[in-house]
């Protein structure tokens, strides 16, 4: 079993690391691996709605990580999305580039779990929690928890690695995760059907 932790910072080793590297020890102890993907610090476009992807399975624009974060994607077994906190949201960088990867992929992570984690300096942690975590609900993927908001606090690394609460709550989440794919694993050995699918309804609400 495989996670694919993406790293929304501009900083590669920065708080938002310290914290799903905090995860990725917890999950190895469980026996899974897990590969941290940076998005990088250069310029992200924005989904342009141009509906390219539905034919071709790629996203138009390939001048960042997108299509090779959609193709790791497909091929995990569960997704975890980290960010920091910029003005109680994630930062742009992260947002424009998860609009264009869900865009490639959420038909295609169905039932695997994902999980988000949050690293600000005091406040906005909550909020950007909750966005990151509606890209999991409308893909259909059950979203794991830990025992507090899945966040750190802290204004640099050493800052987040005196946050004891927080890296309990990263490790705990990484167990979580890691007993959640395992009865996943189990089920599929043992015969436990996915769930049934009915055909999508689209409601348009002006004809």
């Amino acid at each position: 079993m495989n996670v694919l932790m993406i790293n929304g910072s501009p900083h590669e080793k920065g708080c938002t690391y310290t914290a799903l590297r905090e995860v990725a020890t917890s999950l190895k102890k469980q026996g899974i691996e897990s590969e941290i993907l940076w998005i990088g610090k250069g310029a992200i476009h924005g989904c342009n709605a141009c509906g390219s992807c539905k034919t071709t399975g790629v996203c138009i624009f390939t001048e960042d990580l997108v299509n090779e974060a959609s193709a790791k994607a497909k091929a995990c077994d569960a997704l975890v999305l980290g960010s920091p906190v910029y003005y109680a949201s994630m930062n742009g960088s992260m947002s424009a580039f998860l609009d264009r990867l869900f865009r490639v992929i959420s038909k295609h992570m169905a039932l695997k779990p994902g999980a988000s984690v949050v690293s600000c300096r005091r406040g906005g942690a909550s909020a950007t929690f909750d966005q990151l975590n509606k890209y999991f609900t409308i893909s259909q993927m059950p979203v794991v928890s830990s025992t507090y908001w899945n966040s750190v606090h802290g204004n640099t690394p050493e800052e987040v690695l005196q946050d004891l609460e927080g890296l309990q709550v990263m490790r705990n989440l990484g167990s979580n995760l890691a007993w959640l794919l395992q009865c996943i694993e189990a089920g599929k050995a043992n015969g436990v059907a996915l769930p049934e699918r009915e055909k999508p309804i689209a409601t348009n609400f002006i004809r």
